[in-house]
């Protein structure tokens, strides 16, 4: 395994979507602080290639493409909570993308980090919270098609449930989707994901951690790719998250994410999911805690 994982990334995530919550410019902020401290240089992050239609289409209707394509306002692209222009819908197309290439990477190398993704909200075949493309789900099903991987395991700790994710891979015995979110959270109506922890608010370090290592091993037995959801809306200074973990406790969570699938020689890509604390800087950091994890577990 690489002692550097694979960095992809794009500034083309960085697009306009008006007075929303979401702050895009985080990607831009993970990127130049982990250049900053010297942990990473532009010349080594991969840009991420745009995935054809068809490849979307693995996991997407085809109605609700063509929505997205031709910018058309309609009941499927309502609930993403975000304008459709040109420029969105190709920050979204272009992350599903960066994902998949990441998980390539992670498979060839061990380790891959993906600065920016992980839009679980994204169903089949409509927008939800602010994802309109579930980039989780196409790589999964582009590297399986591509004969890459079999049995995939998605352990997504971002304090919201990946419904979205849990709903397009529901049945699907070769997708193990494992969400530990906060109870009372977005979204208010969950999916059935083959794994649900529920965190009441106010959670802290010690629980969360505990209950981690006692469910972690069984998701991720016999999985070929592992992709890793690592939101850092946990913390306790997230505006959305309600949960109370410190800085320290995120870098513990990821630290036990990476030591398992380390251990057990299982390929890792990670997403940044959430992150919308303030100032944003507080979420650059905890996101740039992730990747000196990633470093320290597989260096």
């Amino acid at each position: 395994m690489s002692a550097a994982p694979v960095v992809v990334h794009s500034p083309q995530y960085e697009c306009d979507i008006g007075p929303h919550v979401f702050p895009v410019r985080k990607y831009a902020l993970v990127r130049q602080r982990l250049i900053a401290e010297g942990w990473l240089r532009d010349a080594d992050v991969l840009e991420p290639p745009r995935l054809t239609r068809e490849d979307l289409a693995l996991v997407h209707d085809d109605d609700y493409l063509a929505d997205l394509e031709q910018l058309r306002p309609t009941a499927r692209t309502a609930m993403s909570e975000l304008p459709l222009t040109r420029e969105i819908v190709e920050a979204y197309w272009l992350a599903a993308g960066g994902t998949t290439l990441a998980a390539r990477a992670a498979l060839d190398r061990g380790m891959a980090v993906h600065v920016g993704g992980g839009f679980h909200h994204a169903f089949a075949a409509h927008a939800e919270g602010f994802c309109y493309v579930n980039d989780l789900a196409v790589a999964v099903r582009v590297l399986q098609r591509e004969g890459r991987l079999r049995r995939a395991a998605v352990v997504d700790l971002d304090v919201h449930q990946g419904n979205g994710t849990a709903a397009i891979f529901a049945g699907d015995p070769d997708v193990f989707t494992f969400s530990m979110h906060g109870a009372k959270n977005f979204p208010f109506r969950k999916q059935r994901s083959s794994l649900d922890v529920e965190l009441a608010d106010g959670c802290g370090d010690r629980e969360y951690l505990e209950t981690l290592e006692q469910h972690l091993p069984a998701v991720i037995a016999g999985a070929d790719i592992v992709f890793y959801q690592g939101g850092v809306d946990p913390l306790s200074e997230d505006t959305l998250g309600r949960l109370s973990l410190t800085h320290e406790g995120l870098r513990a969570r990821d630290r036990i994410v990476f030591q398992a699938v380390r251990d057990r020689g299982i390929p890792v890509v990670l997403t940044l999911g959430g992150g919308y604390a303030r100032p944003i800087d507080l979420s650059a950091l905890a996101h740039a805690g992730t990747y000196r994890e990633a470093r320290e577990v597989f260096g």
